[in-house]
């Protein structure tokens, strides 16, 4: 292995590998051709991890033409479904072999807990992959009948090149809720890591060429979203693209695809409201709104960060949520068992976060936790305190806008259509959660909220065999089970005569 192409690291839980630096294109690693790099920081400590090689247009050019090339070879194109099915199986075997190595590297990389990484996003990487691996031979048409004359029928068929733009909260598990779709219907794939987390993306690249998937049917480039990202977008040789990140960005990736009108799956930002009734389970409901907004530092497009509580129990659970989050949010180094939450990722995200509780504070909202910058973890890195919100008004800026960190904001509601309307009242429409006892109640609301996915007791527990996404600015189309699969393939009409004559 060329020494400039892969550097030899220990991660600080002591595991020693060698870091891919380079571009993936068509099953190898390589320079990017004006040998710019990006650094990646250790968000822990503030250290530089390593540099990777970043890629420009020219490098999208070359992974594009690697990925057209692979996707019109018969040895992809013509493969038998079950076979392709076999590949996808044993690269999951291999994720599952390497999961303690890739969870190191994500955790070293972005600051989220270790075990947050290998149990929860190795499982979900794992298992997704080998969800699709079980689609790829039962992926089928449909005879339509209309008279004995015709026979007409429908061929579900792959889209062509796709590229994938993944965000940094969730690198591993974005890349497979992308990648597994679109292999198993038989898709090529250009995927953009995000620049500020991509050892983990490069280090499963080797695990794509060790399964044996043909070259170019995986290309994996990292590189700045301005410029590598927008060359995907404008890339006339490019079908599809699949986009994870702010509602922002993916709508300047919306207007650039228009230039060859690609197909467009994006999944975008959030405010997702979480509705506690008197009636609830307030146990429940406090360690649900919890995982709801403090898991992976808070850092989910779907945390449900605006908390709207009952006025009967509004005082119990504002007293209850305080105390466990002060008990069970800790605040310490990712690598050790008991961490909870570690540093944003970037300091960027950090600084992001710290301006809104600046915000919330001249607003005059009651701050009640939390509210600064965490400097018990040696001193250094990302690390910010939960914060809690109290007394919230709707028209306040952080009630409205996306903070994306450790930080939530609680109002109070008198009746169920208040609770509803001010649900609604966002440019938003990812997830929601409601807590209530009465069933009927639970369901009806789940009816009327504006939100791609509905919690009812519980939150953001989202399953890889259940359709994921938003509505109005949060999103277009689905990503996992089945629904996710139509984002991948054209549903082709064939008219077969077999009587008709002119």
């Amino acid at each position: 292995m060329a020494s400039d192409l892969f550097v030899d690291l220990t991660t600080p839980n002591g595991k020693k590998y060698s870091q891919p630096r380079g571009l993936f294109i068509n099953n190898e690693f390589v320079k990017s051709k004006s040998g710019e790099t990006i650094s990646s920081i250790n968000p822990s400590d503030e250290t530089e991890i390593c540099s990777v090689y970043g890629a420009g247009p020219e490098d999208v050019d070359a992974a594009v033409e690697a990925a057209r090339k692979a996707f019109k070879d018969p040895s992809w194109r013509d493969m038998d479904s079950t076979a392709r099915g076999d590949l996808m199986y044993k690269f999951s075997q291999l994720l599952e072999e390497n999961k303690e190595i890739l969870a190191s590297i994500e955790t070293w990389d972005n600051g989220k807990p270790y075990q947050v990484s290998l149990n929860d996003d190795m499982g979900e990487v794992v298992g997704t992959i080998k969800y699709y691996a079980g689609w790829a031979n039962k992926i089928h048409g449909q005879v339509i009948d209309t008279s004995p004359a015709k026979l007409a029928y429908t061929i579900r068929e792959p889209l062509g090149v796709c590229a994938q733009i993944i965000p940094w909260n969730f690198p591993l598990a974005m890349a497979a809720w992308k990648l597994g779709p679109a292999l198993c219907t038989g898709n090529t794939v250009v995927l953009k890591a995000a620049e500020q987390t991509p050892l983990s993306i490069l280090y499963l690249a080797t695990l794509v060429k060790e399964a044996g998937f043909p070259p170019g049917v995986v290309n994996i480039i990292n590189g700045y979203g301005r410029t590598a990202g927008a060359a995907l977008a404008q890339h006339l040789d490019v079908d599809k693209i699949a986009f994870t990140g702010s509602t922002a960005t993916g709508k300047e990736i919306m207007k650039m695809a228009s230039v060859n009108m690609k197909n467009i799956t994006l999944e975008t930002g959030g405010k997702s409201p979480l509705v506690i009734f008197d009636d609830c389970d307030l146990d429940q409901a406090i360690k649900w709104a919890h995982v709801g907004i403090m898991y992976n530092q808070g850092q989910v497009c779907t945390a449900t960060s605006r908390i709207l509580v009952q006025e009967g129990v509004y005082d119990k659970f504002i007293e209850g949520f305080k105390d466990y989050v002060a008990k069970t949010s800790v605040v310490d180094d990712p690598f050790k068992d008991e961490t909870f939450q570690g540093p944003q990722v970037t300091k960027t995200q950090y600084e992001r976060v710290l301006s809104y509780i600046e915000s919330g504070k001249s607003e005059g909202a009651k701050l009640v936790a939390g509210g600064e910058a965490f400097k018990n973890v040696g001193g250094k890195g990302f690390f910010i305190a939960p914060t809690i919100f109290t007394g919230v008004k709707d028209s306040m800026k952080i009630y409205r806008e996306e903070v994306f960190g450790p930080f939530v904001v609680i109002g109070s509601f008198k009746t169920e259509e208040e609770a509803i309307e001010r649900a609604n009242d966002s440019t938003y429409g990812l997830g929601a959660a409601v807590f209530t006892q009465d069933i009927t109640k639970g369901h009806r609301l789940a009816r009327l909220i504006e939100a791609g996915m509905v919690w009812i007791n519980s939150s953001n527990d989202s399953d890889i065999r259940v359709p994921f996404g938003g509505v109005k600015q949060s999103g277009i189309g689905r990503e996992l089970g089945e629904a996710g699969l139509e984002a991948y393939t054209n549903k082709k009409a064939v008219h077969v005569n077999l009587g008709s004559r002119l």
